[in-house]
């Protein structure tokens, strides 16, 4: 059965019915990883947990070591990512507690983000043109409507840069470019993700409307955390039911997503190189 990871919010590990939870200590060429791993088995998968801000939402999302953490994810063996994280909507139909399965991203964060593995002498240009895996997908999806939880199939997530949130005047703008969602980690761990052959699925939880919405005067923290814990219990439930189904695939999307896409000659490519990203490439490079 393939290892599941899960990339989300600190307790989203505490799901009912995972056994002998334990943490793991990961290092990376990359530095070091938000936080340790807690590994489990849910149904008889493996799950994986990482919490993306580390435990009490301790790192901005401009500041997460995502190359470390999606590394990590690939050292323990994950073969598909289920990433859960808070998004505002940009639409009316989008409500605060629903959820949204995206299918694309668009990219406004500031550039500064380490979003490739692939520097320093090597070079690889993975296909992106679908960055969500239509399998993982699709499991997420029938597993909130399995539940009754309302979940939207579909539509596009700005990564905006935070960590402020947008002026009206983005807001506004996402929105007449036909947007749906915005939110601010999600497409540089997808980046890496398909860089590292792990197949990779958006379920962002709605927690309010973004400030183009002309009630968003009446909108509250206290209202935007009271939504976001209830989505978090909801978000469990998802997982519940869609981890063993991910488990139980035997094909994914992603899983040679390198195959052609490392064009720097392997002769230019240092042994030191190879060492540090054999995690990711060594599959390829078995007769060199």
């Amino acid at each position: 059965m393939a290892i599941v990871g899960v990339i989300g919010g600190s307790g989203l590990y505490q799901i009912e019915g995972i056994e002998d939870v334990k943490e793991v200590v990961v290092t990376t060429p990359f530095g070091d990883p938000s936080d340790v791993y807690f590994t489990g088995k849910l149904e008889g998968t493996e799950v994986v947990f990482l919490p993306r801000h580390g435990r009490g939402h301790r790192i901005s999302p401009s500041e997460i070591n995502y190359r470390a953490n999606i590394y990590g994810m690939k050292k323990l063996g994950v073969e598909a990512i289920l990433s859960v994280s808070a998004c505002g909507s940009l639409r009316k139909k989008y409500k605060p507690m629903d959820f949204v399965i995206p299918d694309q991203f668009l990219d406004r964060t500031h550039k500064g983000r380490q979003d490739t593995f692939f520097t320093d002498g090597i070079v690889a240009h993975v296909a992106f043109a679908d960055p969500i895996s239509k399998e993982i997908a699709d499991i997420l999806d029938g597993s909130a409507k399995s539940l009754g939880i309302k979940a939207h199939r579909g539509g596009t997530y700005v990564n905006m840069e935070g960590p402020q949130f947008s002026t009206k005047a983005e807001s506004n703008l996402y929105r007449s470019w036909d947007m749906d969602i915005i939110g601010m980690t999600n497409l540089t761990e997808a980046k890496l993700a398909r860089e590292a052959e792990i197949s990779y699925a958006t379920l962002a939880a709605v927690t309010d409307y973004d400030c183009w919405h002309p009630d968003h005067d009446s909108v509250t923290v206290e209202m935007i955390i009271n939504n976001l814990t209830n989505n978090v219990e909801n978000a469990k439930k998802i997982l519940k039911a869609a981890i063993p189904q991910v488990g139980k695939l035997t094909k994914f999307s992603a899983s040679d997503a390198l195959k052609f896409a490392i064009i720097t000659s392997r002769d230019k490519i240092t042994a030191k190189k190879k060492k540090e990203l054999d995690v990711i490439i060594g599959k390829y490079f078995k007769q060199s």
